[in-house]
């Protein structure tokens, strides 16, 4: 082979990697550019809601849209935020202890609507003095619990080291629910002063993720263990 011939293939070599260069920057660039409008367009139609309360008793409150559990009220923005059709929605927010908040919320595409949460105090009977706790662990921790289909609170507020919910000795039903995980159940039958404890990990759903929408960039959540629910102070075998 000459030498004019080595030099034209080099150069055919060298055109080759320059443009395997360029295409390697310039293809993402197409793709972001084709992406765009369509996520463009779905920010347009889509608005946004958000929340805020006085106190931590509002911010630790559990909030539906439409009757859809969504999450406690302080976590629901970054990439929590919740996103709706434009049209009317019943905004709820539920807090033990409190009478319900309710709010009819008319939304328009594109729009920023705030919803200020204040919670008022119920009425409710005389406690009991004699109780049995509860301890729940279960991830993820803002998932929202449920007692004899009551909502409570949501997990963080009873796990850890002096807390735990108080419930009165007897047949309870404990429920955990967080949108895009399938919902756990358990039954429990504590004794008076006993201390109770509910673990599992809760198992991600695949079914879609019904309107509203709550933009969650979250996905690193252990998938689901066996689900337990035991009394610390019983022995062991």
């Amino acid at each position: 082979m000459d030498s004019t011939t080595m030099m034209g293939n080099n150069l055919c070599v060298k055109r080759g990697l320059r443009r395997a260069r360029t295409l390697r920057w310039l293809l993402p660039l197409i793709s972001l550019l084709l992406l765009a409008p369509a996520a463009f367009a779905e920010n347009k139609v889509m608005a946004e809601v958000q929340f805020d309360g006085k106190s931590n008793v509002e911010k630790t409150s559990g909030v539906w849209v439409d009757g859809e559990y969504v999450g406690y009220l302080k976590e629901l923005k970054g990439s929590k935020k919740v996103m709706l059709l434009p049209g009317e929605h019943l905004i709820t927010v539920r807090q033990d202890g409190y009478e319900d908040f309710v709010q009819h919320l008319l939304v328009q595409p594109g729009e920023t609507r705030l919803v200020y949460v204040v919670m008022e105090k119920a009425q409710t009977g005389p406690l009991s003095y004699v109780t049995a706790t509860v301890k729940i662990a279960v991830n993820p921790s803002r998932a929202a619990v449920f007692l004899d289909g009551q909502f409570v609170g949501h997990v963080g507020e009873f796990e850890g080291f002096g807390r735990g919910l108080l419930v009165s000795p007897g047949q309870h039903q404990i429920e955990i629910a967080l949108p895009g995980y399938k919902t756990f159940d358990t039954d429990i039958n504590p004794t008076a002063n006993q201390r109770v404890e509910v673990k599992t990990d809760l198992a991600r759903s695949d079914a879609p993720l019904a309107a509203p929408l709550v933009k969650d960039s979250s996905s690193t959540e252990p998938q689901s263990e066996t689900p337990t629910a035991q009394s610390p102070d019983a022995p062991q075998h």
